[in-house]
């Protein structure tokens, strides 16, 4: 019976997120395509997008940051951003430029110490995000209590945001400076060219991502809430038995693996705390293995120190491929752990080796899309085991 009920509120939670998402981005979607515009036009002014947060939300801006820097679409060019986290106000204000971006995470309720960096920020000429806020430039509010379903709205918002930016980035970069000869290929003019019909395609492409945003989860809801339940349930034993969660993945689902490991230690809903590491939270440990022997074995050797035949390891990754989570699953289950993994495409080779005792599998090509329902079904996991924690 109280399996029933548990599929049946992972189901109702992950309708909640299609409802919410669909509506905040009905409403946003033109005015992030405006934003987008002028992000464009600053990076080709030598701007940078710094980002900052407190907290779990300081994983939103390691996560923009990776995402500008080393874009997973194929032959888009690396943007300058930086995540200034550590230390957001003192860093702020050595290296901010007037051609900059800065962009600002909180929870729902807001956060002074971010507010006053980015007020800061727009005083001195820069393109202000608040995500969320209502002091800048592109201010937003989402019709949300609820911290996780909040993150995963702001997580799908920044990352339409550097998908659309290519297109207006593009756009601008292919003008030339071509002297009196202008006239004649006015197409490659530096003169600002009327873009009001890319605004009206970009507004509706972002709509559209969220469609399929929208799609995907239904699918997961429909097909995997039960795997959903018997990961929470299993967790929930291991951590009963004095386990701990061991999570590790690469790029943005690193910064994933970070935002779960602090909703676990530092839970926003005033739950007990669940005992949990991020392995891809250890940059000293990370570069110095990768240097030293090989990236194939950053999570090995770290989990081969801190693993416990109690603990669970839960590996996320996009494409279910990546050498260095199939090492760590297969160490993991020679050492007795609960192996989960939440993967995309069609689960990859930690599918294909049974790597994982459970797997969830978003069923995209497109990693933003992946990566935002895997929040979805993270978050998801880590309330209902908050549930049986308590």
């Amino acid at each position: 019976m109280r399996q029933t009920q548990v599929i049946d509120q992972i189901q109702a939670t992950l309708h909640e997120r299609n409802v919410l998402s669909r509506a905040f981005f009905d409403q946003e979607a033109h005015r992030l395509a405006e934003a987008c515009r002028e992000m464009s036009e600053r990076f080709l002014a030598r701007g940078r997008l710094l980002a900052f947060g407190q907290g779990a939300y300081a994983t939103d801006a390691q996560h923009v940051s990776v995402e500008f820097v080393h874009p997973v679409i194929v032959g888009k060019r690396a943007l300058p951003a930086l995540d200034l986290s550590l230390h957001f106000g003192p860093w702020l204000q050595a290296l901010l430029q007037p051609e900059d971006m800065v962009m600002g995470f909180a929870p729902p309720s807001g956060d002074v110490e971010v507010e006053r960096a980015l007020a800061f920020a727009r005083q001195k000429g820069a393109l202000t995000f608040a995500l969320t806020g209502q002091e800048a430039d592109y201010a937003v509010e989402i019709a949300t209590s609820d911290p996780f379903i909040h993150q995963e709205i702001v997580e799908i918002l920044y990352h339409v945001l550097w998908e659309t930016v290519h297109v207006f980035f593009e756009h601008r970069e292919s003008r030339h400076e071509l002297g009196a000869t202008s006239f004649l290929y006015p197409f490659l003019s530096r003169e600002k060219q009327d873009t009001s019909a890319l605004l009206v395609e970009a507004a509706h492409s972002i709509r559209m991502k969220v469609a399929e945003d929208v799609r995907l989860r239904q699918a997961v809801a429909e097909q995997q809430s039960e795997v959903i339940a018997r990961m929470i349930d299993m967790t929930a034993e291991r951590l009963k038995q004095g386990g701990k969660l061991i999570l590790f993945g690469n790029g943005g689902s690193a910064t994933d693996a970070n935002d779960l490991a602090l909703d676990c230690v530092a839970p926003p809903q005033g739950w007990k705390p669940v005992p949990a590491v991020s392995l891809s939270l250890e940059p000293a440990s990370i570069s110095a293995i990768a240097n030293d022997i090989g990236p194939e074995v950053i999570f090995l050797r770290q989990l081969i120190a801190q693993a416990r035949p109690e603990d669970v390891a839960l590996g996320i990754s996009t494409s279910g491929g990546s050498k260095n989570i199939l090492l760590a699953l297969e160490e993991a289950r020679k050492r007795g752990l609960l192996t989960l993994a939440l993967l995309g495409y069609d689960g990859g080779e930690v599918r294909r080796q049974n790597l994982a005792d459970l797997t969830i599998v978003v069923p995209s090509e497109h990693i933003p899309r992946i990566q935002e329902v895997q929040a979805s079904v993270y978050h998801t996991i880590r309330e209902q085991v908050g549930a049986l924690w308590r």
